[in-house]
């Protein structure tokens, strides 16, 4: 019975320090970075990409952590949060905190190995995710654009760990990444809109699930395809894109917008689930076919 207990208590452990950190968000956001970096790197380095997914995973953990601390009393009221470590009372705050800044200096001296400048984004980007978007979004739903900063890092931090400099090219990336994101996050706000409310966050541009909110998530969507296809037309430096990719692309994208006008039309959660599910399988293929154009071409 006592091995049972003990199995089932860390378990319980592994679990918790899952969520703390975020893992499945993580691996996603670190996803983003290796395809920064083999978009970048001229000649591809396996210790740059293991220390940039070490250091990216430990940023995004800490943001997530820090994040969960700040809003512990917030999440308890949403179904969706209640039974994170904190607010259901498996970890102190203590505990959160510990791991969090462990995270924080983990990720930045890991990313500072591969180069300063990237360590100094990776800095900003849980400087901004936790000391601003998080207070912001009980106040306005303007916290979407600031989180969109942070969150659209990622995928320009790869490039700038394989080049050690930001220019025309990562700007690029960031911009995809940062656009991208409304359709997404609006998705997510128009379908968890009663639990988002219990704990009084402001998501959706116009507070509410409207044709503005439905509008507004349609301009983005386009945007999102305008500049993602951009490289095709040479400017963006070394960052290229050949035809074939930029179709692939931009078929991806009409399949978003498809769904962006399905939510615009009918304005239900099972659409904006549809929208949040096809703006995943956008920026996942988008940056797969981003970096195999390259290898292939």
């Amino acid at each position: 019975m006592g091995t049972t207990n003990s199995s089932i208590s860390k378990n319980s452990v592994i679990t918790d320090f899952k969520e703390i950190t975020k893992m499945g968000l993580s691996v996603s956001v670190v996803f983003s970075a290796l395809a920064g970096y083999l978009l970048g790197a001229e000649t591809i380095s396996y210790t740059t990409l293991i220390l940039l997914a070490l250091g990216g995973y430990f940023m995004v953990g800490a943001s997530n952590a820090y994040n969960q601390i700040i809003e512990r009393d917030l999440d308890a009221l949403m179904d969706r949060t209640k039974n994170r470590p904190i607010p259901a009372g498996r970890m102190s705050v203590n505990t959160a905190f510990v791991i969090a800044t462990v995270f924080a200096v983990l990720g930045i001296v890991t990313l500072y190995n591969i180069n300063p400048k990237t360590a100094m984004w990776g800095a900003i980007s849980i400087f901004l995710y936790t000391s601003v978007y998080t207070p912001l979004k009980t106040k306005t739903p303007l916290s979407v654009f600031v989180g969109a900063l942070p969150g659209a890092i990622p995928f320009m931090l790869g490039w700038v760990a394989a080049r050690g400099e930001f220019g025309i090219e990562p700007g690029t990336l960031f911009a995809i990444q940062f656009f991208w994101q409304f359709p997404h996050f609006w998705s997510i706000g128009w379908f968890l809109y009663e639990d988002y409310e219990k704990g009084g966050f402001f998501m959706l541009p116009t507070g509410k699930r409207d044709k503005g909110t439905a509008v507004q998530i349609i301009m983005y969507s386009v945007w999102t395809i305008l500049v993602s296809i951009i490289p095709v037309l040479g400017f963006t430096g070394d960052l290229k894109l050949s035809i074939l990719a930029a179709v692939l692309v931009f078929l991806l994208g009409v399949l978003m917008l498809v769904f962006a006008l399905r939510l615009f039309k009918q304005r239900t959660v099972k659409a904006a689930k549809q929208l949040m599910l096809s703006s995943v399988f956008y920026i996942t293929m988008l940056q797969i076919i981003f970096v195999a154009d390259k290898f292939l071409r």
